[in-house]
């Protein structure tokens, strides 16, 4: 690749792309630095695995700049065209049946774990430290049981922040789609994740005792 003068911040993807395929190499670096983060989030949360996401996102860029010429805007963004590369690389992660591992500690996992209990439950003690990490645990082992399209939902929406009308637009999918999806998995995880344990009894009660 060809490193040209330093690329303008209103570029679009799509010109940065068509730069990067002629073999601009400070087109290809300007956006990766704009996709990139978005793509590791997805395929950290669908895999359960930071190599693996490191992976799927080295390889992502790979791709796109061999299948990039099939890119047209009229069908979206280039972020949507780079994720259906970033789905199709992490079901094929999936399927080679990588055992689950639990993620490192996150901020976005651990504010929707918050998320799915009443507020006061848990205390700030170290009782209540505990109850939480294993909260945290639990909800993500209880992600990973979901329907694919539920979760999917749950990792674009949730963990990565996208907008409804930028998953959909990923999914291919109504963004009336996306909120039925949604509402249906945080209706399962809720179901999987009621506390038995309410108020002060949380103080005393030990963790296993809390959770179902």
């Amino acid at each position: 690749m060809n490193m040209s003068p330093e690329i303008p911040p209103d570029r679009s993807d799509a010109d940065l792309l068509r730069r990067a395929l002629t073999g601009d190499e400070s087109a290809f670096v300007a956006l990766y630095g704009r996709l990139k983060d978005g793509i590791f989030r997805y395929a950290f949360y669908m895999t359960n695995s930071k190599s693996a996401a490191e992976e799927a996102t080295q390889e992502v860029f790979i791709l796109l700049l061999k299948q990039g010429g099939n890119y047209r805007e009229s069908r979206g963004d280039v972020g949507a065209f780079a994720f259906g590369i970033a789905r199709n690389l992490v079901r094929r992660i999936e399927r080679r049946e990588r055992p689950y591992h639990p993620l490192p500690p996150d901020e976005s996992l651990e504010n929707f774990s918050a998320g799915l209990i009443s507020d006061g439950l848990v205390s700030e003690s170290p009782a209540g430290e505990v109850m939480r990490r294993q909260i945290t645990e639990r909800v993500q082992a209880a992600i990973a049981t979901l329907p694919e399209h539920y979760r999917q939902a749950v990792v674009l929406c949730d963990l990565c922040e996208l907008s409804y009308e930028e998953a959909a637009s990923r999914l291919r999918c109504a963004v009336g789609t996306i909120r039925s999806r949604l509402n249906r998995a945080h209706a399962l995880l809720a179901t999987k994740l009621k506390p038995l344990c309410k108020g002060q009894a949380m103080e005393t009660a030990g963790p296993e005792e809390c959770l179902i």
